[in-house]
């Protein structure tokens, strides 16, 4: 049996998944060049969601040449993110990344919940099993970026930033910058109790925060706001009225975001 290229990219397995520390990259069996290509192609996808962030690779039992492992580093130079750490079970591979500068390990449990999902092909925004959920305030100069949802419990500080392709969703003050649907998708959301960010996109869709919070005193009571597109341009309602106001779309924003929550609690 002959197989075309196309046939031979869908068999290799490459996965990102996204953690509050940065992405790691799962690389599994199969031709090197072949699964470059793969890695290439899922970076070229969305640069922007990748930009300026850190990757570890997890390549499980593979041997891994130093070739190789710079191969990897220059293809992610490219796209302005950089590699940090090589995970794998062979200890020649962890040799020759220790020998590069790079770390050999991650938190155990961490990695190990992560690879022990089987292999996703549905990479929609929408999907549940995409979602992170992060626990702590997001202070100036930190960045979360997810292949999927975000939740996140605390506060995201101006000079902080979340980039999600799926929705996005703070359970306390917006004020940094967040991106949600970053891969193209028009149809996600931010949810926030205190939604007030420096800058704010959705999917090709970009709106700038016009600084009112700033002017508002701290005993102005707090309306949890959801926003989304529509009509061409970035709207932000508060989330408590949706399902009552209306029965189309918009109620559905409002279920999504409770159905995201839900995962978690």
């Amino acid at each position: 049996m002959v197989y075309s290229l196309v046939d031979t990219m869908r068999q290799a397995y490459v996965n990102i998944k996204g953690t509050s520390d940065g992405l790691i990259v799962f690389i599994g069996a199969g031709d090197w060049h072949t699964l470059l290509t793969a890695l290439e192609a899922k970076l070229d996808k969305t640069p922007s969601f990748f930009r300026g962030g850190r990757v570890a690779l997890h390549v499980g039992p593979r041997h891994m040449t130093e070739a190789q492992i710079e191969q990897v580093g220059e293809l992610l130079k490219r796209y302005q993110v950089s590699l940090w750490a090589v995970v794998s079970d062979s200890s020649e591979t962890q040799r020759v990344a220790t020998q590069l500068g790079l770390e050999t390990s991650l938190a155990a449990p961490l990695v190990a919940r992560l690879a022990g999902r089987p292999p996703e092909d549905n990479n929609e925004p929408g999907n549940e099993e995409h979602a992170l959920l992060v626990k702590r305030i997001l202070r100036s100069g930190q960045s979360i970026r997810q292949d999927g949802n975000v939740v996140l419990i605390g506060d995201v500080n101006p000079g902080a930033e979340i980039i999600a392709t799926g929705d996005v969703l703070v359970w306390g003050r917006l004020r940094g910058t967040v991106h949600a649907g970053a891969d193209g998708n028009d149809q996600a959301i931010v949810c926030a109790l205190a939604l007030s960010p420096m800058l704010l996109r959705i999917g090709h869709y970009m709106a700038r925060s016009p600084g009112g919070e700033a002017r508002q005193p701290e005993a102005q009571p707090i309306v949890p706001e959801m926003a989304f597109v529509h009509d061409g341009q970035i709207v932000a309602e508060p989330w408590r009225d949706m399902d009552s106001l209306y029965g189309d779309w918009r109620s559905d924003l409002l279920r999504r975001a409770a159905n995201t929550l839900s995962t978690w609690f």
